[in-house]
């Protein structure tokens, strides 16, 4: 990762309101930290943008965590015709019949007790260790759950915002 300034991170410091507030959205869906990003342009540094974004997500409340949720499909799911998606959660490509199966079953269940989506910074991860990872966090109680997403909902912005700032006006189109 890169943290001094960009072609991408000026291209979103210096772009119009609505344009840099639709770029934070395929981010994170949490118009709270939506706003609180984009009330600190411009930015100097990725490192910068990196910082807010971490101040931010420890800020948002259940609600604001349930809205941001609500923007990943579940592991195993990604969304159609959505490489963002789909690159993030390729550990789960080549997974077995039986391993898609069980994940399918175990984000039902996680589902059904916490009432969200399972949610893990499934990048560089195999279908594995995304199985394994849900086994042992169903058992959480949903306070100790909501602070495990806070924490993979950063990572995965994190990313996000890492692309977002590296990425060309050629690669943008």
């Amino acid at each position: 990762m890169t943290s001094g300034t960009t072609p991408g991170l000026t291209r979103f410091n210096t772009s119009a309101e609505g344009d840099a507030l639709a770029a934070l959205h395929e981010v994170c869906t949490s118009s709270a930290w939506a706003s609180k990003l984009l009330a600190q342009r411009p930015y100097a540094t990725v490192e910068a943008l990196f910082q807010a974004s971490d101040a931010a997500m420890a800020e948002l409340t259940a609600e604001d965590l349930a809205e941001a949720m609500a923007g990943h499909p579940p592991i195993g799911r990604p969304k159609e015709g959505d490489p963002t998606s789909s690159r993030e959660q390729s550990g789960m490509a080549g997974a077995s019949a039986d391993l898609k199966a069980e994940m399918l079953e175990l984000n039902l269940a996680y589902q059904d007790t916490f009432g969200h989506v399972f949610l893990i910074c499934a990048t560089g991860k195999t279908g594995e260790q995304m199985r394994d990872a849900i086994r042992e966090r169903i058992g959480n109680s949903p306070e100790r759950e909501r602070e495990i997403v806070r924490t993979e909902l950063g990572k995965i912005n994190r990313i996000r915002l890492n692309r977002l700032a590296e990425t060309t006006e050629e690669e943008n189109r």
